[in-house]
């Protein structure tokens, strides 16, 4: 009778159905949706900002679907070569390959895959700069942070997340086909914002991190160590926003959305400091969420300001 059941069960259309759902879900959970949707947060104001207006919208398309697709293949190849670590951490114990709802083949297949077609259809759509581009990224991200650095050294992030600002590149090339100093500071934007946003989260994980052996600097660092780096890339963050202002003629839309984002950034990153050198844990998870909200509103601030008639 349970034979019948069974074989039912796998007859049954619903049944199928939520596999089918489930399935997929698993396969969108590998590519790290969060992470590629703050991603491509940056990309449409790049391609603003390069056009001087609003881009022919099937461009942004374009560039956004072959955005989430190397963004996808980035997150996929980190789940499969993290497994093993992924099954430490609390944090990451949940993903598709520790669970087993994919195959490490499957996800590997998965993730070349996104990867190739992320090349090509950017290559077809934009040019051989976007595609190149998007190539750079994944490399950076999955060798030279992923493969060598997450687990080597505390200064990890600092150099891996570069991958991450390869975003604002594609979208700027996507648009001009050259990459103009405009590009390059929203790209340092991000590349000295990713440390600031990142290492708070190593303070509230220390423990994962200690148990699958990734020496990020919450780990092997001090609280106020660490408080005290938050605040120095916070500054330089803020910093390198307000130099946007005259090297892209940015109006006061942008002005003041930086100059208030930046404060309350700042503001957040020295509770933090001032919490650790007490000998507190503070609000690290505060810090990281105040900079996901800081790059979003400054991010819209840079697509909203060149569609002002004034």
């Amino acid at each position: 009778m349970s034979a019948q059941t069974d074989s039912a069960l796998q007859l049954d259309p619903s049944t199928r159905k939520r596999g089918v759902r489930r399935t997929l879900a698993a396969y969108v959970a590998l590519t790290k949706p969060r992470v590629m949707e703050l991603l491509l947060v940056v990309t449409v104001p790049a391609m603003i900002l390069a056009a001087h207006g609003l881009p022919n919208l099937w461009l942004v398309l374009a560039t956004l679907i072959g955005g989430a697709m190397s963004a996808g293949s980035a997150g996929a190849f980190n789940c499969y070569i993290d497994r093993e670590a992924d099954r430490l951490m609390k944090r990451t114990n949940k993903r598709p390959l520790v669970t087993g709802e994919i195959s490490d083949r499957n996800a590997l297949i998965f993730a070349w895959a996104l990867g190739i077609l992320s090349i090509v259809w950017l290559w077809a759509t934009t040019n051989w700069i976007a595609a190149a581009l998007s190539a750079a990224a994944i490399f950076t991200y999955v060798v030279v942070y992923t493969m060598w650095l997450k687990g080597r050294s505390e200064q990890n992030i600092i150099w891996g997340g570069i991958a991450g600002c390869f975003p604002v590149l594609i979208g700027w090339a996507a648009v001009t086909g050259d990459l103009g100093w405009p590009a390059w500071v929203f790209f340092l934007i991000i590349f000295l914002w990713t440390p600031a946003h990142y290492w708070p989260l190593s303070m509230r994980y220390r423990e994962d991190y200690a148990a699958a052996g990734v020496p990020m600097l919450g780990v092997v660092r001090g609280r106020a160590t660490v408080g005290l780096q938050v605040i120095l890339y916070t500054w330089a963050t803020v910093a390198s926003s307000l130099l946007l202002i005259p090297v892209a003629g940015m109006g006061w839309v942008y002005t003041i959305v930086a100059l208030l984002t930046g404060a309350y950034f700042i503001f957040e990153a020295h509770r933090l400091y001032g919490s650790a050198i007490r000998g507190h844990e503070g609000k690290p998870m505060r810090v990281f969420h105040g900079s996901i909200a800081y790059l979003s509103l400054l991010s819209l601030a840079i697509a909203f300001d060149p569609l002002l008639p004034f």
